[in-house]
């Protein structure tokens, strides 16, 4: 699996992207690949509202319907229109072109609850441990 390293990860298998006062969000390899082929992507709307932690879409694969709860909060400025038709994008790319949302970077505080791409890789391999 791969983490990159200039990415924050949350508890949630989101990861984040800033880039100046935006950040970029998407699912991470770890929780594509548990979730199998994704088949559709329930998305928002641009202008939408993110809380921290809240759920703000979902992914729908042949496993299972999983939310998607926003690392950070902020105002969504772009949603990946493309994934409607080709979900399948973050399952082939999850850190490239099957990003999620941009949104604004209201609170740049908030990035501390994230952790790092060793942190959590780390925390994904314990988890694949304990499924053992």
């Amino acid at each position: 699996m791969d983490f990159p390293e200039e990415l924050k990860y949350s508890k949630e298998h989101v990861w984040v992207r800033v880039e100046g006062d935006r950040a970029v969000i998407g699912l991470s390899d770890f929780a594509q690949e548990s979730l199998g082929i994704i088949r559709a992507v329930e998305l928002p709307d641009v202008g939408d509202e993110l809380e921290q932690d809240d759920s703000f879409g979902s992914v729908e694969a042949r496993k299972c319907l999983a939310e998607l709860y926003a690392p950070i909060s902020g105002t969504v400025l772009e949603v990946n229109e493309e994934l409607e038709a080709a979900p399948e994008a973050i399952n082939d790319d999850p850190y490239d072109s099957g990003w999620i949302v941009v949104v604004s970077l209201d609170d740049p505080e908030e990035l501390k609850s994230l952790v790092s791409a060793e942190d959590y890789a780390e925390q994904v391999s314990l988890a694949d441990e304990e499924e053992e």
